[in-house]
């Protein structure tokens, strides 16, 4: 059984449905991070970054991540569920479009396997953007982190056509080119 602790668990504010995990300095467009993958929602291609794409375009999202000793039993009740890999280079942060939200999420500099599950992803994209602060979000994401070696990314549950939207422009964008550490 999965030990594991909440890291965040608040309304994310995102711009053009988009979310990172950083844990170095360098910019990575989104071909990059989807590149030679299969899921359009986590883009984990390029070392020590995650792509996080959301269905609302401009709002607040609802948003917790979670850390794990080990994997956590996949929630069906998720309707989106992708995973990849993940290692950080240094000190990991989830942050919004832009910088303009922050938090530190304690992760080890090891291998990680990520699960991003999202719910609401098409009400979100048809919704386009939160009408105010005060808004109860419209979608909402969990993302576990736990050790764990490293292995191809994958759809694991897909219901909706946006995130079907998503899987397809991923899949056909080439692997980042080598990085030079």
């Amino acid at each position: 059984m999965s030990s594991g602790r909440v890291v965040v668990d608040e309304p994310a504010w995102v711009h053009y449905g988009q979310l990172y995990v950083e844990s170095r300095e360098d910019y990575s467009d989104l071909g990059e991070c989807f590149g030679g993958q299969q899921n359009g929602l986590c883009g984990a291609a390029v070392d020590g970054k995650l792509f996080l794409i959301t269905g609302l375009h401009t709002g607040k999202v609802g948003f917790t991540v979670e850390v794990h000793d080990d994997a956590p039993p996949v929630d069906d009740q998720w309707e989106e569920i992708v995973e990849a890999s993940f290692k950080p280079e240094g000190d990991a942060v989830l942050v919004t479009w832009g910088g303009e939200q922050r938090w530190r999420l304690g992760l080890a500099s090891i291998d990680h396997r990520v699960r991003y599950c999202g719910w609401g992803m098409d009400a979100g994209h048809q919704a386009d953007s939160g009408s105010n602060d005060d808004d109860a979000p419209v979608d909402r994401y969990l993302l576990q982190f736990w050790p764990a070696a490293p292995t191809p990314d994958r759809v694991v549950k897909q219901t909706g056509a946006y995130a079907a939207y998503w899987h397809a422009v991923a899949s056909p964008q080439p692997p980042p080119t080598a990085q030079v550490g």
